[in-house]
């Protein structure tokens, strides 16, 4: 009886958000997909029964949840973690475990949360507030500097009150939907009636320091229909850019507002600039507020933007984010492989983001960016025993004295600890980015298999998709109407599919592949015509229909854009959505001293037994090597072995390379 409810909860809110302004394009929410594609489907258990769990146990040894235990008088004590904002990764986790509910029905699981939501409701100030550092101890203590002696006094700068409050109502929505329950979404209303009573015109005016309270807000307003959750969205948006900063003329982002996002107007913002994920967050905060109200300042800007990450600012990973100083973008084409940042978390909100584009405009690109993040830049943040992670995700590691210092391998916590439970979210809810609809019009974005149902005017159709990817590119899909009908299914033909690495030019093939994606309904080819990057079928579909998708998946050289000042002279590989690299494991020890030529090769093999089962790559490299006596250099050719970017560092540290020299243009001896 209880499923029904939910079930009926869930229908409920799905429909009320079609009466109202909203995104034209609608995801199939992941609670709906039936997983079981061979490569995510390992990967959603390993979140489920290892991944949430840490993050649960982590947030309890660590003392996150014992500073909740303590602001409700429930034990004595200090404020006992590093940042005041910790709270947020109790949320983050809780907000996992929920997706995870809704996938895989799990009592313990859901008891457990309901005891931290009884433990979280308990450190609720009377009037709403919730951020345990302060209520432990309201003159500021441990965390003075950081959150001031008054509530919200330092949001701009450091606090995150909002910012943890943001989290919590993604959390709460979260836990609604999975179970029907209000326990935490009562906690969040209240909350949220508290920032509304506090923030807005002639009231309280700041903006929040770490964004993401939009989203959070957003999300409130849709499962609540009051319209006060998206007006304070909007205005803590539009609040941006009025900050009279001392240093608004410096260069310095940290003095003109630029590492906040704050030293324009969201709607005059143009270029990605600031803290990655800070911005990544802001953008998809604006997306929605576009959809729900029609904007069209704020969707002019957000396309700009999203043009000025994509350009200009993305690694071939997807990774985003290239100064570790700040955690921030860098300048246009400032891709440094040796100090790359990439930020996992910067990855998860350019997920969230780009999904928001593509429902807001319907267009492929926004997908294709979306996939190469998730199969490369996304999941490289967590180790395939999914229970130790990278913060940052480097772009190439090396021995060389005097190299800079990267993450080289993945940890099992953090101290700041945004990362993992950010992760558990993300591939949690994986499944909700693989099919869309626009009134009669499916749409298949993600080629995973699996299952999920639409209706047009009262008939169901089920889509069962199949594949084996991203290992190979024949992709079948059944669709089953109840009774035969005319609707439209099109199907995402991905950019590198059409000789396009990125849809913006930032990465291109070195070399044109002759090979075309072919499609068939029922055995008869189709004519391929691409619009918006999805070739779209219009028909009276019947019952056993079976439309085959065939996408060339060789493996092919990879070149950046000549402003990009580290990757001059180099390739990288790439096939299909996935990006290689080499580890020195596989590779005699070193991958600083390779340099791939153009004639070489390059064969791929599935192999079942390595890392979990992996496409593998291998060619021929010439390898520089420095001979004992440590005066004379010489070339030997040597093989090479490629793998999945995503799977590196899984077998203990060693150097790791994703771009090769294609030859010697010179030499800088290094020497002690």
């Amino acid at each position: 009886m209880k499923q029904i409810i939910i079930l009926f909860v869930l229908f409920s809110v799905v429909n009320s958000y079609s009466q109202t302004k909203d995104y034209p394009f609608v995801p199939v929410t992941f609670n709906k997909v039936t997983l079981s594609d061979n490569f995510w489907k390992p990967k959603l258990q390993v979140n489920r029964d290892v991944t949430i769990p840490f993050c649960i146990a982590k947030c309890e040894e660590t003392g996150r949840v014992k500073n909740f235990s303590i602001a409700a008088k429930l034990e004595p004590g200090a404020f006992c973690t590093n940042y005041a904002f910790d709270d947020s990764d109790v949320y983050k986790a809780i907000e996992a475990a929920s997706y995870s509910l809704q996938l895989f029905p799990d009592k313990k699981l859901e008891h457990h949360l309901d005891s931290l939501i009884a433990i979280v409701a308990k450190a609720q100030e009377p009037d709403g507030y919730l951020y345990t550092a302060r209520t432990i101890d309201p003159k500021g203590g441990t965390q003075l500097g950081r959150m001031g002696t008054e509530r919200w006094v330092k949001e701009r700068e450091h606090s995150h009150e909002l910012y943890n409050a943001g989290h919590l109502y993604e959390a709460a929505v979260a836990h609604y939907l999975a179970t029907g329950k209000r326990n935490l979404l009562d906690i969040a209303i209240k909350n949220a009636n508290l920032i509304d009573q506090v923030f807005g015109p002639d009231k309280m005016h700041t903006i929040p320091g770490h964004q993401v309270i939009e989203i959070g807000l957003a999300k409130l307003y849709r499962i609540t229909k009051d319209d006060r959750y998206l007006k304070l969205a909007k205005f803590f948006l539009d609040e941006r850019g009025k900050f009279n900063y001392a240093g608004k003329l410096s260069t310095d982002g940290f003095q003109n507002g630029e590492y906040w996002q704050d030293h324009k107007p969201v709607i005059d913002q143009r270029e990605a600039v600031g803290h990655a994920v800070r911005a990544g967050y802001m953008y998809a905060g604006m997306a929605d507020v576009a959809a729900l109200t029609g904007n069209q300042q704020y969707l002019t800007a957000i396309d700009s933007l999203w043009q000025s990450v994509a350009s200009k600012k993305m690694y071939l990973t997807g990774g985003v984010g290239a100064a570790g100083d700040g955690e921030r973008f860098g300048k246009n084409y400032e891709l440094p492989n040796a100090t790359a940042y990439a930020e996992t978390c910067a990855a998860v909100a350019q997920v969230y983001w780009n999904h928001r584009m593509f429902l807001l405009h319907g267009e492929a690109k926004y997908i294709d960016v979306l996939e190469k993040i998730l199969y490369n830049g996304f999941i490289s943040g967590v180790a395939l025993d999914g229970k130790s992670f990278f913060y940052s995700n480097a772009m190439e590691i090396n021995n060389v004295e005097g190299s800079v210092e990267a993450e080289r391998k993945r940890s099992g916590w953090f101290s700041c600890a945004c990362c993992p439970p950010n992760i558990a979210r993300l591939m949690a809810s994986v499944p909700g980015y693989i099919y869309a609809q626009r009134d009669k019009e499916i749409f298949i974005n993600l080629f995973i298999s699996s299952k999920t149902q639409f209706e047009f005017d009262k008939q169901k159709i089920s889509v069962t998709l199949n594949s084996n990817y991203p290992w190979d590119g024949k992709i079948v899909v059944s669709v089953d109407p109840s009774a035969k009908s005319k609707f439209t299914v099109s199907v995402r033909i991905p950019g590198w599919a059409m000789n396009h690495a990125m849809p913006t030019g930032l990465y291109s093939f070195a070399e044109t592949n002759t090979e075309s994606p072919s499609v068939s309904i029922n055995g008869v080819n189709q004519k391929l015509e691409v619009r918006n990057g999805y070739v779209s079928f219009t028909r009276e579909w019947k019952k056993g229909d079976k439309l085959e998708l065939n996408l060339p998946m060789s493996a092919r050289r990879v070149v950046a854009n000549n402003q990009v000042m580290d990757d001059r002279g180099k390739v990288a590989v790439q096939r299909g959505p996935i990006v290689y690299c080499a580890e020195g494991k596989d590779n005699q020890g070193a991958t600083s001293n390779l340099i791939l030529p153009d004639q070489a090769n390059l064969v791929y093999e599935f192999k079942t037994d390595f890392l979990n089962g992996l496409g593998v790559i291998t060619s021929s490299a010439k390898a520089i090597k420095i001979e004992s006596s440590q005066t004379d250099i010489e070339t030997k050719s040597q093989a090479l072995t490629l793998i999945p970017y995503f799977s590196w560092a899984n077998r203990g540290e060693g150097e790791m390379e994703i771009w090769f020299p294609k030859r010697i243009t010179g030499i800088n001896i290094k020497s002690k």
